[in-house]
């Protein structure tokens, strides 16, 4: 079963198919608790009950599947004696009668593990079965909210974006509203993103968390949406009864979206003096919110960035707001760092550089062999723009390097020259071992020839390729090379491409 359900989140209708196979084999043992577990499988890849459901009709016009095996499934199913396989597969059936028997089935015999199926039928565009099952749907989320809201969830979530699908979504907010506190802490627990967005938006509407609660969400949740939300409505409280308290911790928080709201909340209280003090916080917001304070205390902010980073062991945030508040005219504080011994503050030097446009090449361009990733891809940021200035063969020789980074530098270097540089750089990148360079070379070269190849529809030219007789030769063996990796299309195209090509002299 763990076979069939991971080959149909990736595969196509046969491998649909031979899932809904797996299922009425393991219908036929008889053994309820499998079934259930088979169920459970299949709703916790997401989209696979949806795709199950659009499968259950549609066949092929060719080969051995014209009768997929669900359609002759469900012409023997019976409401009395079926399991919850049987009726997940006959509720999903071409013929709305038998959808209608397969929905009475499961809301008479309810069991979480179906509830996806009874949720996509609440949708269904034949009204006896649609209306039979939002009945169903809604008498038992009334009755046991607790056992059967976190089965419902997630596919109502996914069909609420339907012509239909709006239903199921409604019934979940009033079950959810007349349900007890366990109900919702459960799901706000546990459960994908979207749907612990759905339940805290309703509970947050609902002012059924007090402060301590926000304050515990903003600093310990997993989801950045909710962090947001919870710091948002704590800090929103603080700043009505006072509580600074609240809001000085907040702003300690290890979240920069949560130091942002209450720092927010500590300007509106007045506290300029607190915000100020993050002159130098890593957040690009957080600085921006500090600066705007520190100017209402008469604070020279890019004075206090010309110290800081003159300092012996500068802050990053330090470094990133002078940067983002000085001129050229503040690169000489800049241009020590680029030999500090901390590879972040390495880093940051080479952005703040390349900010306030003033990278002199050959400074910066020991920093391509820095042994920090961060260091390379900066100093390959800061030296795109001046690459006239840089060694000839310097890009050729880093694609060609031992380390992934160093290849990844060369091939950005090489982004924006003529077609046949970037031709055989993209062709080379991919051959790489990286599974992802290879694949960002793929794309180039697919984009390339098909710039390349020639259409009636066209109305500019296609590109040049100003090669010699051997450039010429060494795209064409590149070509040979590639052409397992890029497949039959654009090894086509290519070809043809370079077929037209004429080398010059």
């Amino acid at each position: 079963m763990h076979v069939a359900v991971d080959g149909a989140a990736a595969g196509r209708w046969e491998a649909l198919n031979h899932l809904v196979e797996v299922l009425i084999e393991a219908d036929a043992v008889g053994d309820e608790v499998a079934a259930r577990s088979a169920l459970t499988l299949v709703a916790g890849v997401a989209g696979l009950v949806a795709r199950l459901d659009r499968h259950a009709r549609q066949a092929p016009w060719y080969g051995p599947y014209q009768e997929p095996a669900l359609r002759r499934f469900g012409a023997g199913f019976s409401v009395a004696t079926s399991g919850p396989v049987a009726m997940a597969l006959a509720s999903m059936h071409g013929d709305g009668r038998i959808r209608e028997r397969a929905v009475a089935a499961m809301v008479d015999r309810p069991c979480p593990e179906v509830m996806p199926f009874l949720v996509l039928r609440t949708g269904d565009w034949v009204k006896p079965v649609r209306d039979r099952a939002r009945a169903g749907l809604a008498l038992l989320l009334a009755d046991d909210p607790g056992g059967y809201l976190p089965a419902v969830l997630p596919m109502a979530l996914r069909l609420d974006a339907r012509l239909r699908g709006g239903f199921a979504v409604s019934q979940i907010r009033a079950a959810l509203l007349s349900a007890p506190a366990g109900v919702w802490r459960g799901l706000l627990g546990s459960g994908a993103r979207r749907q612990r967005r759905f339940v805290f938006d309703i509970v947050l509407a609902q002012g059924w968390l007090r402060l301590p609660d926000y304050v515990t969400c903003a600093e310990t949740d997993s989801d950045v949406g909710i962090r947001v939300r919870a710091a948002d409505a704590a800090c929103r409280e603080a700043v009505w009864t006072r509580r600074h308290d609240v809001l000085r911790r907040l702003a300690r928080s290890v979240r920069a979206e949560v130091r942002v709201v209450a720092l927010t909340g500590l300007v509106r209280v007045g506290q300029d003096s607190d915000v100020a003090a993050y002159l130098d916080d890593d957040a690009p917001l957080v600085r921006a919110v500090a600066r705007d304070a520190a100017r209402r205390l008469g604070i020279d902010a890019r004075e206090h960035y010309r110290t800081a980073t003159g300092a012996g062991e500068p802050a990053l945030g330090a470094i990133a707001g002078l940067a983002e508040t000085g001129s050229a005219a503040d690169a000489p504080l800049l241009r020590p760092l680029l030999t500090h011994s901390q590879a972040r503050v390495r880093a940051q030097a080479v952005r703040g550089l390349h900010l306030l446009e003033a990278v002199v090449a050959h400074e910066v361009l020991p920093l391509l062999q820095d042994p920090s990733p961060a260091v390379v891809r900066g100093a390959t940021t800061a030296l795109r723009p001046l690459i006239g200035a840089l060694p000839p063969g310097l890009p050729w020789q880093l694609l060609g390097d031992a380390r992934v980074e160093l290849r990844r530098a060369g091939y950005r270097l090489l982004r924006g020259h003529s077609a046949d540089v970037q031709l055989r750089a993209a062709l080379m990148l991919t051959l790489d071992p990286d599974p992802r360079l290879a694949e960002r070379g793929k794309a180039d070269v697919t984009r390339l020839a098909r710039d390349g190849a020639r259409t009636t529809w066209r109305r500019t030219p296609p590109p040049e390729l100003p090669v010699t007789a051997a450039q010429h030769g060494e795209l064409a063996a590149l070509t040979a090379r590639a052409a397992a990796a890029l497949g039959e299309d654009t090894s086509r195209m290519l070809t043809t491409w370079l077929a037209r090509t004429r080398p010059s002299a």
